[in-house]
C-alpha cells in the first residue's frame, strides 16, 4: 500500500472535537484519518500516526517513512504552518491527514460526487 500525509489546516480544538465524534459515529471505513496536535515536531507527528497502523492494518514503518518524507520535502509548508498554529493561539489545534492513497482518492471522489 501507498500513503500520504499532508497537512489540512489549523483548527479550533472544539470544532476539530466535533469531527472526530461525526467521524466515530459514521459506519464507513474510510482508510484515512485527520489529527490535531498543538505540537507541531517530526516526533509528535510520528508518534500520532504510530497508533493508526494497527487500526486500518497499516504497514507502520510505511507509514512513519511517508511523514517523515512530507517533514523532509517540506520545509517552507512546515514553516508557514508552525507560525500559523502559533498565530491561532493555544485554543487550536494543527490538523493534519494520513490516508491509504486507495481512500484518499475515494474521499475526493465524493467530494466532488464521481461516484457512479
Amino acid at each position: 500500500m501507498k500513503y500520504a500525509f499532508d497537512i489540512v489546516g489549523v483548527s479550533p480544538i472544539l470544532d476539530f472535537f466535533s469531527h472526530q465524534q461525526q467521524c466515530l459515529n459514521s459506519l464507513e471505513n474510510k482508510g484515512l484519518e485527520y489529527l490535531g496536535t498543538q505540537t507541531f515536531t517530526l516526533d509528535s507527528l510520528i508518534e500520532d500516526v504510530e497508533p493508526l497502523t494497527p487500526k486500518w492494518g497499516w504497514n507502520k514503518d510505511e507509514v512513519v517513512e511517508t511523514v517523515i518524507n512530507f517533514w523532509m520535502n517540506n520545509s517552507d509548508s512546515i514553516r508557514y504552518w508552525k507560525s500559523r498554529l502559533i498565530d491561532a493561539g493555544r485554543d487550536n489545534l494543527l490538523v493534519t491527514r494520513v490516508a491509504e492513497l486507495k481512500a484518499l482518492q475515494a474521499e475526493f471522489e465524493s467530494l466532488i460526487n464521481l461516484d457512479f
